[in-house]
C-alpha cells in the first residue's frame, strides 16, 4: 500500500496528514493567500521530506490526495469572485444579493440583474414560458456589461426546472462552448432543490461567484501534481462529509470543507470512548470553529449562513468565532477587544517578524511564557519576544495603564472567556445531554483548551497526537461521495401512495451510478443512504438519515413516517412531510485508523524537558512550571497541573486542578480533578 496525503488550508497555516500503512507524519507550512496552490505543493514537499523521499518518488508511490481548501471562502470574504449577471423571474429583482449591509461590494451589482416574464405555479406547472427574444435581450445586456457568467434563478424552479433549462438552452444556442465569447450558465435548480426563493438565489450566486477562481486553482494544483509523477486523482473535500474529483465538484460544496471534515474526525475520536455527546473545538491562527456530534450524528445546518448570506443547501454545521492565535487585540473606549480581525499568515503576529505590528493572542502567549520562542513548530521558526512585548505595550498595556505581562494575561483571559461563553450557549441549545467530551485541536487549541472548557462547564478533553493538523487527519476519514436531492413536499400520512418516493429514488440512483462510474466505482462498490429533509408543515424541519433499505419494507412510508416523527420530536402518529428526498452515494477509499499501543515502560521523568517561567495571573505572578515532551509521553503516563506539554506543532497547558494521562491510542485525556 502506498502513501495517502490529506491537506487542509487554513488562514495562517496549511496542514498535512500523511500515512503509510500504520505510520503517519504531520506537517505544516505557511499559507500563501495570494495563491493557495503554492502552499499546497509546499505541504506535499514537506510530506516527502518527512518520509525521506524525493518528491517525485513520493508522489509516484502516493495512492490518494485529498484537499480541503479555503479558496471559495477567501473569495467571498475578499469579494474577488466573478462578475455575475443574474436572471430572475420579473418582479423578483429585489431578492438579488445586490446590496451588502457591511459596506462590501455586493455579490451582484444592482445593474447586473435582469427579470424575464415567466410563471411557474406552486405546483410546478408552467403558466407562462420565457420567450427567446426576451431571454437573449437580457443575456446580451448582462454580457455587454461585463458578466463573466450568468446565473438563472426562477421562481418555483425547485419544483420544475424546465423554465431555467429552456433559458440555458436558448443562451447556449447563441453562445456555444466552442465560441470564445461563451459564458458559463448556472441554474439554481442544478445547485439546490428546496423551498426558499431568496435562499436559492443566494446559493446559486455564491456557487457561480467562486466557481471560476476555484476551477483555475484546483486544475492548476492537479496539473502540478501530474507534472511530478502523481498518477491518481486529486480529490476535493466537500462540506457534506465526502470528497470528489475536481470535475465532479460544485464550488459551493467546498465552502468550509476543512472545518466540516474536522467534525467527522471529532465523531471518530468520540466513538473510541463511547461518548454520546461530542463537542469539537478547532483553534487555528484565524478562528475558533465549534461543532457538535450527538449520538453519532454530526450537526447539520439546513439553512446555513454563508458569510452573511442565507442559503438553503444543507451542510455540516460549524460555528466560526473570530478567536484564533492570530486574532488582534485592541483597546477602544478603555475596553479590551480580541478579534475578529486576524493578522493571518501575512503579516502574521508581531513575534513572527514578518512585518506585523499589531498584538495577537500568539504574542500574548509568548510574553506570558506559555510558548518557547526557540521551539515554535519544532524550532523551524523562531519567535521574537521583544517585538511581541513592544506590540502589546503600545496597543494594549499603554492604553489600559497596566504592565505588559498583565496586558498579555488579559488578552488571553478575554479570548478564553469569549469562546467559553459561545460553548456554554451551544450546550444550552443542545438541551439536556450527558456531560460532553470535547475534542480540542488546531495549532492553538490545546494552549487554551482547559480554561475554555472550564468556562463552559466541560470537564473532559481529548487531544490527539495529530491535533495540530486535525482537519487534515479528519479528511483521511472521508470517502468519495455525492448527494442527490429532489423536492417532494409529500405527506407521510397513513394511506399515502409510496410510488412517487420509489420512482424518485430510482431516478436519483441512476444519476448517482453514472457519476460514481465517472469517479471510477462500479455499482457493486457503492454504499447508499437516505438523507432527506422532513418538516411538520409549520416551518419546523429536520434532517432524516436512514439506511436506504428501509424503502424495501412492506410499508416504506410507514417506516419513513416513524423516523420523521422521531427526527422532528413529534409523536409517532403525528403528521410529517417529506420535504426533500435525498440519496447519498459513497464508495470507500483508504482511511487511517488509530491502533492501540502497549503501555510504556519508560518513567514519566524521562519525558521531562526542564522547566520554564510562566506568568500565571496578576495574583500569582511568575512561577516556574515543568515542561514535558509530548513525543516522549506514552500509554500509561499521567501528570497533574500546572504543567506544560510541548510537541513540535502545538503546546498543551495543563492548569492546576486538571490532570493529563495518555491512553492506549496515544491520545491525551485531560480531565478536571474531582477536588477542583
Amino acid at each position: 500500500m502506498g502513501f495517502t496525503v490529506d491537506i487542509d488550508t487554513g488562514g495562517t497555516f496549511t496542514d498535512g496528514f500523511v500515512t503509510s500503512g500504520d505510520a503517519f507524519r504531520t506537517v505544516k507550512t505557511p499559507t500563501t493567500p495570494h495563491d493557495l496552490t503554492l502552499c499546497f505543493m509546499a505541504c506535499i514537499e514537506e510530506a516527502a521530506r518527512a518520509f525521506d523521499l524525493p518528491l517525485r518518488d513520493f508522489l509516484f508511490r502516493t495512492d490518494i490526495i485529498r484537499f480541503s481548501n479555503t479558496i471559495g471562502t477567501n473569495s467571498i470574504i475578499q469579494r474577488d469572485g466573478a462578475k455575475i449577471g443574474l436572471i430572475v423571474t420579473a418582479g423578483h429583482e429585489a431578492l438579488a444579493p445586490a446590496v451588502d449591509a457591511e459596506g462590501k461590494s455586493p455579490l451582484v451589482a444592482p445593474d447586473m440583474v435582469a427579470g424575464v416574464d415567466e410563471a411557474m405555479d406552486a405546483t410546478g406547472r408552467a403558466r407562462h414560458a420565457p420567450q427567446a427574444g426576451q431571454i437573449m435581450e437580457a443575456a446580451q445586456r448582462l454580457i455587454d456589461r461585463g458578466a463573466r457568467c450568468l446565473v438563472v434563478a426562477l421562481a418555483n424552479a425547485d419544483l420544475n426546472p424546465a423554465g431555467e433549462q429552456a433559458i440555458r438552452e436558448t443562451i447556449k444556442r447563441e453562445y456555444p462552448r466552442d465560441y470564445l465569447g461563451s459564458v458559463p450558465v448556472f441554474l439554481s435548480s442544478d445547485i439546490v432543490q428546496r423551498s426558499g426563493y431568496r435562499e436559492r438565489i443566494n446559493t446559486a450566486v455564491l456557487n457561480a461567484y467562486i466557481h471560476g477562481k476555484l476551477t483555475r486553482l484546483l486544475y492548476k494544483a492537479g496539473e502540478d501534481l501530474r507534472r511530478r509523477h502523481y498518477r491518481g486523482q486529486l480529490l476535493i473535500g466537500h462540506n457534506n462529509g465526502a470528497v470528489a474529483r475536481v470535475a465532479k465538484t460544485r464550488a459551493i460544496n467546498t465552502y468550509n470543507s476543512g472545518p466540516a471534515a474536522g467534525l467527522l474526525g471529532a465523531r471518530e475520536i468520540g466513538a473510541l470512548y463511547g461518548a454520546r455527546c461530542v463537542i469539537s473545538g478547532d483553534m487555528g491562527g484565524t478562528s475558533f470553529d465549534i461543532g457538535c456530534v450527538l449520538e453519532g450524528e454530526p450537526g447539520y445546518a439546513l439553512r446555513p449562513d454563508v458569510e452573511g448570506f442565507d442559503c438553503n443547501l444543507p451542510m455540516l454545521e460549524i460555528r466560526a468565532l473570530g478567536a484564533g492565535g492570530g486574532s488582534i487585540a485592541s483597546v477602544a473606549g478603555g475596553r479590551l477587544r480580541v478579534g475578529p480581525q486576524s493578522a493571518g499568515a501575512l503579516p502574521g503576529p508581531a513575534c513572527f517578524g514578518l512585518g506585523g505590528t499589531q498584538p495577537t493572542v500568539t504574542d500574548a502567549n509568548l510574553v506570558l511564557g506559555w510558548l518557547d520562542p526557540a521551539y515554535f513548530l519544532g524550532g523551524s521558526r523562531s519567535l521574537d519576544v521583544d517585538k511581541a512585548r513592544r506590540a502589546i505595550a503600545e496597543h494594549v498595556a499603554g492604553p489600559l495603564g497596566i504592565g505588559i505581562e498583565e496586558a498579555a494575561w488579559r488578552i488571553r483571559e478575554t479570548v478564553e472567556a469569549d469562546v467559553g461563553r459561545e460553548l456554554a450557549r451551544l450546550r444550552d441549545q443542545m438541551g439536556p445531554q450527558p456531560d460532553p467530551l470535547m475534542v480540542i485541536y488546531g495549532g492553538a487549541g490545546p494552549l487554551h483548551s482547559c480554561a475554555i472548557a472550564e468556562a463552559a462547564a466541560i470537564g473532559r478533553l481529548v487531544v490527539t497526537p495529530f491535533s495540530a493538523v486535525f482537519s487534515a487527519y479528519s479528511s483521511s476519514l472521508m470517502d468519495v461521495g455525492h448527494l442527490y436531492c429532489q423536492r417532494m413536499d409529500l405527506s407521510l400520512a397513513p394511506g399515502q401512495d409510496a410510488e412517487p418516493v420509489l420512482q424518485a429514488v430510482a431516478s436519483l440512483r441512476r444519476r448517482a451510478e453514472a457519476d460514481m462510474r465517472g469517479e471510477g466505482f462500479e455499482r457493486d462498490g457503492i454504499r447508499w443512504q437516505l438523507e432527506s429533509i422532513v418538516d411538520d408543515g409549520g416551518g419546523r424541519e429536520a434532517r432524516l438519515a436512514a439506511p436506504l433499505e428501509i424503502l424495501d419494507e412492506a410499508a416504506p412510508l410507514e417506516a419513513l413516517r416513524r423516523r420523521a416523527a422521531a427526527a422532528l420530536g413529534l409523536e409517532p402518529d403525528a403528521g410529517a412531510r417529506l420535504a426533500t428526498l435525498g440519496v447519498f452515494a459513497r464508495s470507500s477509499v483508504p482511511h487511517y485508523r488509530q491502533a492501540a499501543r502497549p503501555a510504556t515502560e519508560a518513567p514519566l521523568a524521562a519525558a521531562r524537558r526542564g522547566e520554564r517561567k510562566v506568568y500565571l495571573d496578576p495574583r500569582q505572578g511568575v512561577r516556574p512550571l515543568p515542561v514535558y515532551d509530548r513525543e516522549r509521553l506514552g500509554h500509561g503516563h499521567a501528570l497533574a497541573g500546572p504543567a506544560i506539554v510541548e510537541s513540535r506543532q502545538t503546546t498543551m497547558v495543563i492548569p492546576a486542578g486538571w490532570t493529563l494521562r495518555v491512553d492506549p491510542y496515544d491520545n491525551a485525556l485531560i480531565e478536571r480533578s474531582r477536588e477542583s
